[in-house]
């Protein structure tokens, strides 16, 4: 087959695949659903939090003039004529030479202008000893001191965390709206590839690729639709893809069938079904790459090889399924290190290394995970993160600064 689509960056070939992605249509979840997912609007308070004065500790609500002369040698003697529990309110005010026994979060009496805390109160029967004066609002919560009615507390773009979902539960909100999830087919292709329950046969291998990358969609928050195996007929393949169509997928992801073979058929059925932008990206592993639309929607076929397939998900399909859900931080950090292992090479790829990071007087030192090849999957079970190799360079000695990728990064924004 003849090239007629460049080999491109990482960074190039990244920006045309977001160029088709964008956050999809809201839906109304129940809060306790919508942890990690994003507010697709403002949310604005109705009222004020807290909603009335409140005593910030348990304590006794006074009226400051009544402890303005108090002193240890003449302590000012108030009588308690009530007790307030959080939940309830008193209606009439606090008179002169009066307390009332009040706990936290309990609203501030009428009247009342300070609280002063059981540990310096001195109690005889329904009196109370107070040996300071208190000065006005000590002890005190004010009504919207929190939150105040008409403020924007939640803008739309905001990733919600505990934190934002006991926020809306303050506020009165039962449900969010929220960008829904995106559905995602996975497709693993090839008449070598048999699924993880079939016996194995000489020649066959196990279908790996469409259960790390069913795993990784849900990592990322996606939906998986699995599509299964397609053998290696453009006729199989393109029945997949329909099927994958038919659900709703927002994104179709395929495994193999996009490298130079004389059975490799994703590019065929992305030329001959709809619209194939271009394959290739300058990197290993994972040369080969494939995308394009199908219908409007994006297909992005990923290396065969499990190593190639997961990372170049990790590099193209996770921010793409991360636009859709919303987010805007869609690269991870990297991490300075010191790759203690050399490096040698010759193909001017950006090379993406596994390792396994150790911390040592203050420092993270790289190391490789063993053999790098594409196939050998155990490189990325034993991995902590990706050293990324620049293009530019064919070898690094030993201990030598990089940057690392970590894989497990927290998904927050």
């Amino acid at each position: 087959m003849k090239e007629t689509y460049p080999m491109l960056s990482v960074e190039e070939a990244r920006r045309r695949i977001l160029e088709h992605f964008h956050p999809l249509e809201p839906e109304r979840i129940p809060i306790i659903e919508a942890l990690g997912r994003v507010l697709a609007e403002d949310v604005t308070a109705e009222m004020d939090i807290p909603p009335l004065p409140n005593t910030a500790m348990d304590g006794y609500a006074i009226r400051i003039a009544d402890t303005a002369d108090a002193s240890p040698e003449r302590p000012a003697r108030l009588k308690v004529v009530a007790d307030l529990a959080a939940g309830y309110v008193l209606e009439d005010p606090i008179q002169p030479g009066t307390a009332v026994r009040i706990m936290t979060g309990a609203p501030i009496p009428p009247g009342a202008e300070a609280v002063a805390p059981f540990e310096n109160v001195e109690t005889h029967g329904d009196e109370i000893l107070i040996f300071k004066p208190y000065a006005l609002w000590k002890n005190i919560r004010h009504a919207g001191e929190d939150v105040k009615a008409g403020q924007v507390v939640l803008r739309k773009g905001v990733v919600l965390r505990p934190q934002e979902i006991g926020m809306l539960a303050a506020l009165g909100h039962p449900t969010a709206l929220v960008h829904r999830r995106p559905r995602v087919a996975v497709l693993s292709t090839g008449d070598e590839v048999i699924d993880v329950t079939a016996p194995w046969q000489p020649g066959k291998i196990r279908d790996a690729n469409s259960y790390t990358v069913s795993a990784l969609i849900l990592k990322y928050d996606g939906i998986p639709v699995r599509l299964g195996i397609a053998p290696d007929t453009i006729e199989a393949l393109t029945a997949k893809i329909r099927e994958a169509l038919a659900q709703g997928a927002d994104l179709i992801l395929t495994s193999g069938g996009v490298s130079m073979g004389d059975f490799d058929e994703v590019k065929k059925v992305l030329a001959a079904e709809g619209e194939m932008h271009f394959w290739r990206a300058r990197m290993k592993p994972g040369k080969p790459l494939a995308f394009g639309e199908i219908q409007g929607v994006p297909l992005l076929g990923l290396p065969g090889n499990p190593v190639s397939s997961t990372i170049s998900f990790e590099l193209f399909a996770r921010p793409a399924i991360l636009t859709m859900l919303g987010k805007t931080k869609l690269i991870k950090p990297a991490i300075d290190a010191i790759l203690v292992d050399p490096i040698k090479r010759k193909d001017n790829r950006r090379h993406y290394v596994r390792v396994w990071l150790e911390e040592k007087d203050g420092q993270t030192y790289a190391h490789l995970t063993g053999d790098q090849g594409s196939g050998i999957l155990l490189s990325m079970v034993q991995a902590d993160g990706l050293a990324i190799v620049p293009e530019d360079l064919n070898s690094t000695p030993s201990n030598f600064p990089i940057k690392v990728m970590i894989l497990d990064w927290p998904e927050v924004a």
